[in-house]
């Protein structure tokens, strides 16, 4: 079977130009995502991006505050070569980390972790380790912003989330080779409920946990790491 970085690798030419029309309400889904991660970031900000594909979620938090530092991970190589390309038409410099989201992450601290419909590819288990580890890499107060593709809570809903993707990316000019395409990298696919997701982020040591946007199958979620270390009390005590 074709693995994860292989389905990508061979897509990763014609990713982004299908991206809009196979993501119904592309705007408010990315748009949200990046109002959050941005929204408290200092001056200089380190952000890691997991899962960053061809760099479309870096380029868009580069686009409101093109003063953070950029770490771009993934697992494929071509995507991290596009993504290099990109930002560097863009005049972006940026570190780039060919891993797999089960590997260790780049050290940290971090002010932000961002992922955009990467964390779906691992089991649940995998899942929930990843977001200990993103927990403790952040810095005390940071955030993490991850917008995703999630399953629905019950066999049926899910059923109907899928239908209704297929009626609105047709609507949005999604041809059957686009379909197709999606196809290949969706056989990878490991989409979790949005409840059960929210619980592991708590669990992950996780101060604060939200779900900022959700339409049918795509969510945005995120986690804001304790304001403080483990031991340490307010800085007025």
């Amino acid at each position: 079977m074709t693995t994860v970085a292989e389905a990508f690798d061979s897509t990763a030419g014609t990713y982004d130009a299908s991206r809009r029309k196979l993501i119904p309400g592309f705007d408010d889904f990315y748009g949200v995502a990046v109002d959050v991660a941005t929204s408290n970031l200092a001056p200089g900000a380190r952000v890691l991006d997991l899962g960053a594909g061809t760099g479309l979620l870096s380029l868009l938090l580069a686009a409101v505050r093109p003063d953070v530092s950029l770490c771009l991970v993934d697992v494929s190589t071509a995507m991290l070569d596009l993504a290099r390309r990109h930002l560097a038409d863009r005049g972006l410099v940026a570190q780039f980390h060919p891993a797999d989201l089960t590997d260790d992450l780049p050290e940290g601290p971090w002010d932000a972790v961002v992922s955009a419909l990467a964390i779906h590819h691992l089991v649940d288990d995998d899942k929930r380790r990843l977001f200990e580890r993103v927990c403790r890499s952040l810095r005390p107060g940071g955030v993490f912003v991850n917008a995703e593709q999630v399953a629905g809570p019950t066999p049926a809903l899910d059923a109907a989330y899928h239908r209704r993707w297929l009626h609105e990316t047709t609507a949005l000019g999604a041809t059957a080779e686009d379909h197709a395409g999606a196809a290949v990298r969706m056989a990878h696919d490991l989409p979790s409920p949005v409840f059960e997701q929210c619980r592991w982020l708590e669990e992950s040591g996780f101060a604060h946990v939200d779900l900022c946007f959700k339409r049918h199958r795509f969510a945005v979620f995120a986690a804001w790491a304790p304001d403080h270390p483990p031991g340490a009390g307010p800085s007025d005590r």
